[in-house]
């Protein structure tokens, strides 16, 4: 059975105008994601991954603003919509989960306040139905005693149970697409399986599309359909996980590969990539990532190369691998 396409982003730039510079945040990113499927996007920070959520969701601070592309979902651009209509498509129809739970929860408001004015808000419920159906949701999200949960502050629980709370307040108008940014972050390693794993039943349950912005490729291995790497406010290589990991092609990819601590590669140092990522105002003239790269030539100083196909739907943007290339389908791994 063929799915259904959820979300689609064409060529979308995102721009933020400074003095006498423009910091291109987010340039030229095209991907799509189709129900029930994870696509992760991964890279360093400042990479322009967070921005690319941001963007989907219309929550761009000023002076940023999109300038170019478009944002589709199911079909129907999110660019032509209104404030007021956006404000009823975040949490009910795309939900978000963000980094850090204390900044995502109100330190003033019960949990149970703030899950029923989200529920109220977009399903029209009354008092009573919200409060049922906030007890309902975390319990879905693993979180015991939910009855007396809701009369709680953030405070008083755990981060890992905050991040649950998080995640019910995502969920809870059942969305077509969630957006899950770094979503274990400061959790520790245990935690951090419960609540992936807790994302992976939930999106089982409600046939979700989930777009999982990570650093992380332990939970890339473990979670996504397909990856998408972003280096420069650009996409660097993109394919199935298995493509993306084990037939790396992107100089970017196999220095994040390498950069990982191996169960079966015991070494007293693991390998670096080298230098910065440059700031979005400040790109090199050429390849973005030429000034880190150990296989950088002449010619990569001088060109950015479009993200090409060079096998099988695995899209890179590096010479080596562009048809006539020097190098043309060489494997990193």
């Amino acid at each position: 059975m063929t799915s259904k396409e959820v979300l689609r982003v064409s060529e979308l730039q995102t721009y933020f105008p400074l003095k006498n510079k423009i910091a291109k945040a987010v340039d030229n990113v095209s991907f799509s994601i189709q129900q029930g499927e994870t696509v992760a996007l991964v890279g360093e920070s400042g990479s322009g991954k967070s921005m690319t959520a941001m963007s989907i969701m219309q929550l761009v601070n000023k002076p940023g603003e999109i300038v170019g592309g478009d944002i589709q979902l199911e079909g129907k651009s999110l660019l032509d919509k209104s404030d007021k209509e956006m404000a009823k498509v975040r949490g009910n129809e795309i939900g978000m989960i963000f980094q850090e739970p204390m900044t995502a929860l109100n330190p003033v408001l019960t949990i149970g306040n703030q899950l029923t004015e989200m529920i109220r808000k977009h399903k029209k419920a009354s008092k009573r139905e919200a409060i049922d159906k906030a007890i309902e949701l975390l319990d879905t999200v693993g979180i015991s005693r939910p009855d007396q949960i809701i009369h709680a502050y953030p405070h008083e629980l755990s981060g890992g149970m905050r991040q649950r709370v998080v995640i019910a307040m995502a969920i809870s108008c059942e969305p077509k697409l969630l957006i899950a940014d770094e979503p274990t972050t400061a959790l520790d390693v245990t935690i951090q399986l419960q609540i992936m794993n807790l994302l992976a039943t939930i999106q089982q349950k409600m046939n979700m599309a989930i777009l999982l912005i990570t650093h992380d490729l332990g939970l890339v291995a473990e979670y996504a359909d397909n990856v998408m790497v972003m280096y420069g406010g650009q996409v660097v290589e993109a394919s199935s996980k298995k493509d993306v990991l084990t037939h790396t092609k992107h100089p970017y990819t196999e220095g994040l590969i390498k950069s990982l601590p191996q169960m079966q590669n015991q070494v007293s140092r693991l390998e670096a990539i080298k230098g910065t990522t440059p700031p979005a105002y400040a790109f090199p003239k050429g390849c973005r990532f030429a000034p880190r790269c150990p296989y950088a030539m002449k010619a990569c100083l001088e060109d950015n190369p479009p993200l090409a196909n060079s096998e099988d739907n695995h899209l890179t943007r590096c010479i080596l691998h562009q048809e006539g290339g020097p190098n043309h389908a060489r494997n990193y791994s």
